[in-house]
C-alpha cells in the first residue's frame, strides 16, 4: 500500500506541476508582453489577467478548504472572477503570480505529507478528499492554461509550431 500511495502522490504532483502532455502554466505566462495582460481578444470574454487571477483564487480556495475548517469559499461566480480585464499595476501581476507559486507550493507540502490521506473525506466537505482537490487543482489549471495559450496565439504572442 505504501509504494502505491507514494506512486499516487508523485503522479497527482506531476499532474499539478509538469504539464506532463500539456504546457504549464509558467509555460503559457512566459515572456508575455506585460500590454497583453489585460488585451480580450474579440469574441472572448477575458483577458489573460483574469485567467491568472482566477486561478489563483480557485487555488487559494481550495488550499483553505482542505486544511481549514472554518473556511468560507467565495460566493460563485462573481468572486472567483475579476471584474477588471487587466491588472493595476505589474506589481499586482507579480503578486498573483507568486501567490499562485506560493499556495500551489503550500498545497503539495500537504499532498505530499504522508499523514495526509488521500481518500479520507475532508471534515468541512460532503464527501471531497484530497485526492479529488488535487484532481481538481491540475484539471482546472490545465483547462485554463489552454485558454491562456489560445488568447496569447490570437494577439500573435505565441511561439509558433
Amino acid at each position: 500500500m505504501e509504494s502505491t500511495d507514494k506512486a499516487t502522490r508523485k503522479h497527482l504532483v506531476d499532474f499539478i506541476t509538469g504539464g506532463n502532455a500539456h504546457a504549464t502554466l509558467n509555460d503559457a505566462l512566459k515572456n508575455l508582453p506585460p500590454s497583453l495582460r489585460g488585451a480580450v481578444p474579440v469574441g472572448l470574454p477575458y483577458s489573460i489577467w483574469q485567467l491568472a487571477e482566477h486561478i489563483r483564487i480557485v487555488i487559494w480556495d481550495i488550499l483553505e478548504f482542505t486544511k481549514d475548517q472554518t473556511h468560507k469559499s467565495p460566493k460563485w461566480p462573481d468572486e472567483y472572477w475579476p471584474k477588471q480585464a487587466e491588472p493595476k499595476s505589474s506589481e499586482e501581476w507579480d503578486k498573483t503570480i507568486a501567490q499562485i507559486k506560493k499556495d500551489t507550493a503550500e498545497f503539495l507540502d500537504i499532498l505530499n505529507d504522508p499523514n495526509s490521506n488521500l481518500y479520507e473525506p475532508l471534515p468541512k466537505g460532503d464527501g471531497q478528499t484530497l485526492l479529488r482537490e488535487a484532481i481538481l487543482i491540475g484539471d482546472h489549471n490545465a483547462y485554463h492554461t489552454a485558454e491562456i495559450i489560445v488568447i496569447r496565439r490570437l494577439l500573435g504572442a505565441w511561439k509558433k509550431a
